[in-house]
């Protein structure tokens, strides 16, 4: 699905008529950015930093991830290859969950983090509750913000994408155009530029990366429970060009998951569309 450029704004969190006209950007283009957002920024920059650390330093293979449970640091050469690519994306990248594996020293600021931006995500629910027409509101099996009560399934995902070479392979780009799989993807603006949406005319459109924005998309799932009122928008992150190239991009994005077994629609439990993507993408 595609996004328009007029909409892709920043809204003001505090905003009186902050919740309607977020759910309208989700609703015409698959996302939203807020400011103003209740969101750390200290604990966001501290985050980038602690991470830029860990993934250039050697420690980061002996917390190599775990098939099953997908917890751990993904190395490039792991790295997914988006749906429809045969390329794989140039980046590397570290799943933690609360109950997965985490060097002792950046757990803390990782757990903090992941309350602040799950209660958020669970907040934006509601709004896209409330502002659900009657007949999309039809579709839900049950209420939003239950489906992620007592999930185990939301995901941090701590995103290195490293200076470019000039030996990469040959169409790669930091990630290729694709649709997230969860229900919301909260992710505050990286600390480099990059992340683009695909627009309605067929336009690449950079989303606004002002640092301190935050940047909600909808992902599949909530495409699938709305009945596709809602759209699972492509995006990319493109490769930078000129002196950008020697720098690293770091991104935290919160994929917000339910629980395996809600039901999703007539067609899809929760478990069953998570294990049919990740099929796709190469990673199990």
């Amino acid at each position: 699905m595609y996004a328009d450029k007029t909409l892709l704004q920043a809204i003001d969190f505090n905003d009186p008529d902050a919740q309607q006209r977020f759910v309208q950007s989700l609703r015409e283009t698959g996302f939203g950015v807020l400011k103003n957002h209740p969101i750390s920024q200290s604990l966001v920059e501290s985050i980038y930093q602690q991470w830029q650390d860990f993934f250039n330093s050697t420690d980061k293979q002996n917390f190599l991830y775990n098939k099953g449970k997908q917890d751990g640091f993904f190395p490039a050469s792991v790295s997914e290859t988006a749906k429809g690519n045969t390329v794989k994306d140039i980046k590397e990248y570290y799943h933690f969950y609360p109950w997965g594996q985490c060097p002792v020293e950046l757990r803390p600021a990782l757990t903090q983090y992941y309350k602040e931006a799950t209660q958020l995500a669970a907040l934006l629910l509601t709004w896209v509750e409330e502002y659900s027409p009657a007949s999309v509101s039809q579709n839900y099996n049950e209420p939003l913000t239950n489906m992620i009560t007592s999930s185990e399934q939301t995901l941090l995902r701590i995103l290195h994408y490293p200076p470019l070479r000039g030996d990469e392979e040959v169409g790669a780009i930091r990630a290729a155009a694709h649709e997230d799989i969860n229900l919301l993807t909260i992710l505050p603006a990286a600390n480099e530029p990059g992340l683009q949406v695909l627009s309605k005319t067929g336009e690449w459109l950079d989303i606004p990366c002002e640092f301190g924005n935050l940047i909600i998309n909808i992902g599949d799932m909530l495409q699938e429970a709305s009945g596709y009122y809602f759209p699972s928008t492509t995006h990319r992150v493109v490769n930078p060009e000129g002196q950008d190239q020697s720098r690293s991009r770091i991104s935290l994005p919160l994929f917000l998951h339910p629980r395996p077994d809600v039901r999703l629609s007539e067609r899809f439990t929760a478990g069953e569309y998570l294990q049919e993507r990740l099929k796709e993408l190469g990673v199990i």
